[in-house]
């Protein structure tokens, strides 16, 4: 089934090729976008959580900061025990099973995580994150950049959240493998200007069978302002089960061949 809606697809961009070919001298292109989106081919793994030419001093000082503190490779391979490990930020998950699990190869092509979208540096998301382990503990330091304005001059509350979302996310996956969010409460305390840098410290409460119960505070980064507070609760779930489901529903897969626990 995909790959006729494939062909029936590329037929379709055919068609259109030719018909814009006809009319473009009377209704000329569009220009293109100001901001374009980042689409790395799934193979490709870079880290974009790396510092780069948009960062603020105070980024800078606070990446290097922790960075100081994070696990080292010595000559010969041995690890240099740190408390903190630097979490890589990737546009997708670089094991990502491809083939069937969605409709065509050009949506495959152009997945993307959300906060990895956009290719210009400083336009939207820029965060690092770091762990420590045995503290239970995670930090992110993240900009935000003028494409997520809600409030002018300010960001937008769903950007905040988004973030928040992602960096307990991504502490919860490391405790306890792939997770998923069950519930999400988060209480605005002051807004966050464009621009400014801001600390998000992200905490494992407590845990129960499948259950990950989270906590995450976002603060200016001396500690003096809170921005937001947010409780969290994730599931621990079956990723190949989880793969599995899409590929029933769009067709790839026959009923027999997935599975439940």
């Amino acid at each position: 089934m995909a790959r006729s809606l494939g062909r029936i697809f590329r037929g379709f961009q055919r068609l259109g090729s030719l018909s814009s070919s006809q009319t473009q001298l009377i209704h000329p292109p569009p220009p293109p976008p100001r901001f374009s989106v980042r689409t790395t081919s799934v193979r490709t793994v870079v880290d974009f959580s790396l510092p780069n030419s948009s960062w603020s001093s105070e980024m800078m000082q606070l990446y290097e900061h922790y960075n100081s503190q994070c696990e080292v490779e010595m000559e010969g391979g041995e690890q240099q025990k740190r408390p903190w490990q630097k979490l890589p930020s990737y546009s997708r998950l670089p094991d990502y099973p491809t083939g069937g699990v969605y409709l065509s190869e050009m949506i495959q092509s152009k997945a993307c995580f959300f906060t990895r979208n956009i290719r210009d540096p400083g336009a939207a998301f820029e965060y690092a994150m770091f762990i420590n382990i045995k503290e239970q503990k995670c930090v992110c330091i993240f900009q935000a950049g003028p494409l997520l304005e809600g409030a002018p001059g300010h960001v937008h509350g769903g950007a905040i959240a988004t973030v928040i979302d992602t960096v307990i996310a991504a502490h919860a996956a490391v405790h306890c493998g792939p997770v998923m969010t069950a519930n999400f409460n988060i209480n605005y305390r002051s807004p966050i200007p464009l621009g400014s840098t801001v600390l998000l410290e992200s905490c494992v409460d407590k845990k129960e069978g499948r259950k990950i119960f989270l906590s995450c505070k976002v603060t200016s980064t001396d500690g003096s302002k809170v921005h937001t507070e947010t409780t969290a609760l994730f599931l621990t779930i079956n990723a190949s089960n989880l793969v599995q489901g899409v590929r029933h529903k769009h067709g790839s897969l026959p009923p027999e061949a997935t599975t439940s626990e």
